[in-house]
């Protein structure tokens, strides 16, 4: 993402700390507990941060335009790192995805260190048990990680209401995606592209970019009218960076993004990409998807076909159009906000950045 190295390095650096210690403490507790210790820190590994950069951004926006962040600042941004992960870890085994930023799925990867270590039972089960208990353990260091960086801060009450908001919405919005997999088939077909924004709402838009803007700015104290421009600006452009993501998932190149081409194909991915091409199908053709989306086994062929019905019925014109939409409605949304100038310059390109990117 084409912005400013420094905070990145900060929050690595930051992280590589907190890594360290809980290192050293696994270590004492046996080479199995360090196995764990050390999957979790793969874990972690690549990624954009996305949410940290939104987290110190409305830290800044809030009038804390310093040359360098503080520690509260840095802590509360790493371990919202660390909460991403612990999502990742465990929306891949829902997913049963094989591959993360290109290397194996954390469930994946313990099953085959399992294999390879000639432990009895059943590789799989224990790779899926492990992915478990390892996001568990990633979402506690995030915990602990957040609470360490608001020891002595003023702000803490409504950091921790933020932070608490994020978790649950994106909690309850992964369960949504799950069960829309399932429950399209009772709700009317018009309905779909409604349903399928409301998931990309609490699973994605609130979680990867307007809630931890608000935790950022909530941590700086920020004033009621700056928390309102804020979490307008980023819903719509967490709703446009969804919306990318669902573009990318099914035309994505898979050596860009990390994962094969028409995963959320394979997926059963109700997506807004979904809902318009089947809202756009006469009744009697949308068994075509319906008969291929969720199977894991689709050919390149069958993902082929798909592609092309989701283009030829308009979905993907009109789920850019919705794209272009959102950001301007984002940027209208900073439009005469009492903020700080450079990090609302800072945040437009982030917007940028996050809805026209190609991985």
């Amino acid at each position: 993402m084409p912005t400013s190295p420094e905070p990145i390095e900060a929050v690595s650096q930051r992280l590589d700390k907190f890594l360290t210690e809980q290192l050293s403490y696994a270590s004492a507790l046996g080479p199995e507990a360090e196995s764990l210790t050390r999957a979790g820190a793969s874990a972690l590994r690549g990624g954009k941060r996305l949410r940290a950069r939104f987290c110190l951004t409305g830290w800044r926006s809030a009038g804390r335009s310093s040359a360098s962040f503080d520690d509260a600042a840095l802590a509360v941004a790493t371990s919202l790192e660390i909460f991403h992960a612990a999502a990742l870890v465990h929306d891949d085994l829902v997913d049963n995805s094989d591959t993360r930023r290109g290397q194996p799925a954390a469930h994946r990867a313990l099953q085959a260190a399992h294999r390879d270590a000639g432990w009895a039972g059943d590789s799989d089960a224990f790779g899926r048990s492990g992915a478990i208990l390892l996001g568990d353990l990633l979402v506690a260091w995030s915990d602990d990680l957040l609470e360490e960086g608001l020891a002595s801060s003023s702000t803490a009450a409504a950091t921790r209401r933020a932070y608490a908001q994020m978790r649950r919405d994106v909690t309850i919005g992964q369960f949504l995606d799950v069960a829309e997999e399932s429950a399209y088939t009772v709700y009317p077909d018009e309905t779909h592209a409604e349903r399928a924004l409301r998931v990309a709402s609490y699973k994605s838009a609130r979680y990867s970019i307007q809630q931890p803007l608000l935790i950022g700015a909530s941590l700086a104290g920020a004033d009621d009218g700056q928390l309102d421009a804020l979490g307008r600006f980023g819903h719509d452009v967490g709703m446009a960076f969804q919306l990318r993501d669902d573009v990318l998932g099914v035309f994505g190149d898979n050596a860009i993004t990390g994962k094969p081409v028409g995963d959320d194909l394979r997926e059963g991915k109700r997506t807004v990409l979904v809902a318009y091409a089947r809202e756009a199908m006469p009744a009697d053709e949308r068994h075509v998807i319906d008969a291929l989306l969720g199977d894991p086994a689709l050919t390149d062929e069958q993902i082929g076909t798909l592609q092309r019905a989701i283009v030829d019925s308009g979905a993907l014109a009109r789920t850019e159009e919705l794209i272009a939409d959102y950001a301007r409605r984002a940027d209208d949304a900073l439009d005469g906000a009492i903020l700080d100038a450079g990090a609302v310059d800072e945040l437009r390109a982030l917007a940028r950045a996050a809805t026209e990117r190609t991985a």
